[in-house]
């Protein structure tokens, strides 16, 4: 079971790493162009911000064709506008990242160049942004059946055991004589030294 899922990860991970690296290029292909044309900062002051904003939209809706339909396309949903909304607020977040990385590396370090702006949000940016969306389509958007029934054993069983560990008894304590005596206390509690 285990070599079947690692190779299935694997699998995964190699066809999300195909299908960013074709949001990558749209991504990089439509910021710098953006940026070096008609939302440069010198024609706007927060041109780098908005052609990020737009590039990294259109590579979205790219990622998401593309990973519903190869990457992740076990767990597709019956509900095609639920899956579309969960993918959009995941890619929301990698790219809140990716314009954090640039509004920091741009505004409060002052790195203004095109070459630190690409740096920032295409390459700081994109790691963090990856790993964050490649966990959540993984385990959220788009968990097939088989992953979202062991997900929810998993946190059933984390519940209970959680719930035992409240009320586990340790039924014997030792007394500072090294006498042993029924003690029925709860883990983390010592027995006390006047008995």
């Amino acid at each position: 079971m285990l070599p079947m899922l690692r190779s299935r990860l694997l699998r995964q991970l190699a066809s999300f790493g195909l299908v960013g690296a074709v949001g990558m290029v749209i991504d990089l292909g439509v910021f710098n162009l953006l940026r070096a044309t008609i939302l440069s900062p010198e024609q706007v002051h927060s041109g780098p911000i908005i052609a990020k904003v737009i590039s990294t939209s259109l590579a979205i809706l790219a990622n998401w064709l593309g990973n519903r339909s190869v990457t992740f396309r076990s767990g597709r949903r019956g509900s095609v506008l639920r899956e579309g909304l969960e993918f959009g607020l995941v890619s929301i977040g990698g790219l809140l990242i990716a314009v954090g990385c640039l509004v920091v590396s741009h505004y409060v370090f002052g790195f203004r160049s095109q070459l630190a702006d690409n740096l920032s949000g295409n390459g700081v940016g994109l790691v963090l942004g990856t790993a964050f969306r490649f966990a959540l389509y993984r385990w959220w958007v788009f968990a097939d059946a088989e992953s979202r029934l062991t997900s929810s054993k998993i946190s059933s069983k984390l519940e209970w055991w959680m719930g035992q560990q409240k009320t586990r008894t340790v039924p014997f304590a030792r007394l500072p004589d090294g006498l042993q005596q029924p003690a029925h206390a709860v883990v983390g509690v010592q027995p006390s030294a006047e008995l």
